[in-house]
């Protein structure tokens, strides 16, 4: 469903034009080149041009996308300083990884958390009464 305010402005800004090139080695990886233009399409020389990488991690899920900002001034820069920014990203993508995997692992339901169970974790009605083993 369309919000209606997000349908009120859908005007592209022409002081904020770029225009997208790909460069590859059609072996490690992409360099997508985010060009500063102006509304008549010519380069926009008082922006710098914006270098972001494209990389692949694979997982046990199948390959994983890595987009990551190249800081550069050229082309020959950034072609020099993927691997070093690629190295970044793949690192800092494992680290989130890793969290994630630690917050899913400790997603134990403890008591007195809305779990719908009775005291010591034990649904209603199977013990957990005075008397009975009752876990912390």
């Amino acid at each position: 469903m369309a919000d209606n305010n997000s349908t009120r402005d859908v005007r592209m800004d022409a002081n904020d034009l770029w225009r997208e090139e790909i460069v590859t080695d059609r072996k490690i990886g992409t360099i997508r080149m985010m060009v500063p233009i102006k509304a008549d399409g010519s380069t926009d020389p008082s922006r710098a041009t914006v270098y972001t990488g494209e990389a692949q991690m694979m997982t046990n899920m199948g390959p994983l996308p890595i987009n990551f900002e190249i800081e550069a001034k050229s082309l020959a820069e950034a072609v020099s300083g993927y691997a070093a920014a690629a190295k970044v990203a793949i690192e800092r993508t494992v680290r989130e990884l890793q969290e994630m995997r630690r917050e899913a692992a400790s997603g134990l339901v403890l008591p007195g958390q809305g779990s719908g169970f009775g005291p010591g974790g034990i649904p209603p009605g199977l013990g957990g009464g005075r008397g009975k083993i009752q876990m912390p």
